[in-house]
């Protein structure tokens, strides 16, 4: 009998749970807001024992969530979602929720770190061990892998807090993050374009000076993680990047930026091939969630 798994994405706006066997055997889905860790929860938890009752007991569940989060199995707040810019979760114990309810194996992870997983077992980066995966959206988050293993340390990468030149002539506007003002997600979130010019990132057209300013932000984050990783792929997902023209302005500010000094074919002759959209489209993340439900059985 083919073992079934769970996988919860917890995305600044919304959640989504999944029950499959497999990347390509999804019994059953469910999306919902994200509100308060209690109701969002609830919510997540009825989801998974309605699916028991009907398709019968599942061997792990993987959590894929936003951040920050205590990932480090010795530490007393492990499983918490530490202090965080959206409201209300800061220091949410999630995975001891989802544990007390239900009392399954569970694999937690930042939910870009599990969408790089998905991407890697899946999608975009199959074959290689070193690559990072982006998301450009509500927030700006970033995970990936170097050497095989996926990328944690202290606790794990911020890459959205990058911080990265800010010529306040050309773009008065001060930044919506938080924490840190103008870092690269206050700068380039979803949140941010739509403070800054009145209106969703959705709504604005191609030809919009909003898109060559959003790509050149991400190019200056991008150029700096080249320079650190040196990942062999940079895979781009998220609600923003959504915007297919923003690929082309993305790699050509990527090229400029990095001025020659790296001499990698796939940056001066295959870049197209080098910085790519996710093969696993909106699905990296909950199948990264799912990826990690395995690992956890």
């Amino acid at each position: 009998m083919t073992p079934i798994f769970g996988g919860i994405e917890a995305g600044g706006t919304k959640f989504v749970c999944i029950l499959a066997g497999g990347a390509e055997d999804i019994r059953a889905e469910a999306r919902f807001p994200t509100t308060t860790p209690e109701e969002a929860i609830r919510q997540a938890v009825g989801f998974f024992r309605h699916q028991q009752a009907e398709h019968g007991e599942l061997a792990a569940i993987g959590i894929a969530s936003f951040g920050p989060l205590d990932l480090h199995p010795n530490s007393p707040t492990c499983g918490h979602i530490l202090p965080t810019t959206k409201a209300g979760w800061s220091n949410t114990n999630f995975v001891g929720a989802i544990q007390q309810a239900l009392a399954l194996p569970i694999g937690f992870d930042t939910d870009v770190n599990a969408a790089a997983l998905g991407e890697w077992r899946w999608g975009a980066a199959r074959g290689l061990d070193t690559f990072i995966y982006l998301t450009i959206g509500t927030g700006i988050g970033g995970g990936g892998m170097a050497n095989g293993h996926l990328l944690h340390g202290l606790l794990h990468p911020e890459m959205g807090h990058l911080s990265i030149p800010h010529d306040r002539g050309a773009d008065p506007f001060a930044g919506s993050c938080p924490f840190h003002g103008d870092c690269l997600e206050g700068l380039a979130s979803g949140p941010a374009i739509e403070k800054r010019w009145g209106q969703p990132a959705e709504t604005l057209p191609p030809e919009h000076p909003a898109w060559a300013l959003e790509a050149h932000y991400l190019a200056l984050g991008l150029v700096n993680w080249i320079y650190t990783l040196s990942p062999q792929k940079v895979i781009l997902g998220g609600g923003v990047i959504q915007q297919a023209h923003l690929f082309p302005l993305i790699r050509r500010d990527v090229q400029t930026l990095l001025g020659g000094y790296l001499q990698s074919p796939a940056i001066l002759e295959n870049i197209d091939d080098y910085i790519v959209p996710p093969a696993l489209g909106e699905r990296a993340g909950v199948l990264g969630a799912l990826a990690l439900a395995m690992d956890a059985a």
